[in-house]
């Protein structure tokens, strides 16, 4: 029987590299998205690395091969999850190399927010196959705090992950953890983030959350039709957005939605012969 190495601290992940010799066609999605166009290397912190970016910039995507190359899930979930609803990952996970330390993980996880009802389905499946079973032990829902995840509103379930799923020298992989957190939430998940970074945690998050985003020490990227940048928070579209609004919601709200200029109606055919 294999011995089991011993977990370490991170950091983990130091850097990936894109391997231009793996890609067949350039010209195709997920290759041709601006920020895996030009990407040769993109360097990890290690603690905590962000990806931010608008919708359909690729941070999740970059996230997914990452966790691929991890030997995760591609829909979430741990090493031990296998499943697939549908196979709907990119091709971008066999073009990237990963460079490590040699630092071992106690544990690594890849949470999706678009997919974690599927593998809170697949724990319900694994336990009620556990408990036919008759063998000795503790159900797998005994992980995330005992409660079906089906039974709990999406952000408890989500949070129910974050507080009792993880734990000391851990690699996670977290693909918008704000999806179902109000802002006190995620004021809270910051709480939680800080003591597992401090418990030799590293972490890479793809967030739109001005408020994840603040966790200090930590390297943002910003994905955009320019490529991938380092930027400073207070430099995220994010941050500005969200400080003008606050700001002066009104200002903001009458440049939104201050009426379109009215045009005639156009008149009938009838009326233009009469």
């Amino acid at each position: 029987m294999a011995r089991r190495r011993k977990s370490t601290p991170g950091p983990y992940l130091l850097h990936l590299e894109v391997l231009r010799d793996r890609i067949a066609h350039a010209d195709r999605y997920p290759f041709n998205l601006p920020a895996v166009r030009g990407l040769t290397r993109l360097q990890f912190h290690p603690k905590v690395t962000f990806l931010v970016g608008e919708n359909g910039s690729g941070k999740s995507t970059l996230l997914e091969a990452v966790a691929v190359e991890c030997g995760l899930n591609p829909e979430g979930g741990s090493r031990n999850f296998n499943f697939a609803t549908r196979a709907s990952h990119s091709a971008l996970g066999d073009a990237v190399r990963l460079a490590k330390a040699p630092n071992h993980p106690g544990d690594s996880y890849f949470l999706r927010a678009e997919s974690y009802f599927n593998v809170a389905t697949e724990i319900e499946y694994l336990d009620r196959e556990f408990k036919k079973s008759g063998l000795r032990g503790e159900p797998l829902i005994k992980a995330y705090g005992g409660v079906s995840l089906h039974e709990q509103s999406h952000g408890e379930s989500f949070f129910a992950l974050f507080q009792n799923r993880f734990g000391d020298n851990g690699l996670y992989l977290l693909d918008e953890p704000e999806a179902a957190l109000s802002p006190k939430r995620q004021l809270q998940f910051l709480a939680l983030l800080h003591g597992y970074v401090r418990r030799g945690g590293q972490f890479v998050i793809a967030t739109h959350s001005p408020i994840i985003l603040a966790y200090p020490d930590a390297l943002i990227y910003q994905l955009d039709a320019s490529g991938v940048r380092e930027v400073a928070y207070t430099d995220t579209e994010h941050y500005l957005l969200t400080r003008g609004f606050l700001s002066n919601p009104q200002r903001s709200l009458d440049a939104l939605l201050t009426d379109e200029p009215k045009t005639d109606a156009p008149h009938s055919s009838e009326e233009s012969q009469s």
